[in-house]
């Protein structure tokens, strides 16, 4: 019997383990239902034993750091309530945001987790914040026993190098109120969630300007 069917089977008669049970869906039961929705695959029982077993749970606060510039980045983290960024800075000590995150998207540095190799980024979480942390050999690990698990990797791998084709195109072909417009389109959540200074530095332009460019669009 797995994990979750056992603490199911007892909640009615110990109230420690209705606790335990109820903080244990409360972290994983967004990852399980992300990685049947990503894969279009049922999970047994057995491989939300092998996924739970392989994450762990961490609450973050707000400006609170789950990488720095120079560290290796050991977790991949699935964020199940809360914001983050992924930000470098520039010579003249300029923010420049190269990734903003909300819930049900993974956060982290792809370069540095896989080659487990120095960051050149900082990872902050904008928001008091939940998230589910998992190492490299986990990943690798849960991709050869979990096939639904494998199957959301190769998903988010595909939709991941789309989209940043598509913001590399962006940023050489489209002006400045066009990438804003881009943005609320693809994310409109975004810019009710960061502050202007950072949706600002997401898409590559000063504060005045996208200050310009929200007055311009309240009046279209």
């Amino acid at each position: 019997m797995c994990v979750f069917a056992y603490l199911l089977n007892f909640t009615s008669k110990r109230s420690s383990t209705i606790r335990t049970f109820t903080i244990i869906m409360m972290h994983y039961t967004p990852l399980f239902e992300y990685i049947e929705l990503k894969s279009s695959m049922t999970l047994s029982c057995l491989e939300k034993d092998l996924i739970r077993n392989a994450f762990k749970a961490r609450h973050l606060r707000k400006r609170q750091y789950l990488l720095q510039e120079g560290e290796v980045c050991k977790y991949m983290a699935y964020i199940t309530k809360g914001a983050g960024r992924m930000y470098g800075i520039k010579g003249n000590s300029q923010e420049s945001i190269v990734r903003l995150a909300i819930e049900s998207w993974w956060l982290g540095d792809y370069e540095s987790y896989n080659m487990q190799t120095p960051s050149l980024y900082y990872i902050e979480m904008t928001e008091d914040s939940d998230v589910l942390l998992i190492t490299s050999e986990n990943m690798q690990d849960l991709t050869k026993t979990v096939p639904a698990f494998d199957q959301m990797v190769r998903e988010i791998d595909r939709k991941g190098t789309i989209a940043t084709q598509k913001r590399i195109h962006s940023a050489i072909s489209l002006d400045a109120e066009e990438r804003y417009e881009q943005m609320t389109r693809t994310y409109p959540d975004f810019v009710r969630r960061f502050p202007q200074s950072m949706i600002a530095s997401y898409l590559g332009i000063s504060a005045e300007t996208l200050s310009r460019i929200r007055k311009k669009t309240m009046y279209k």
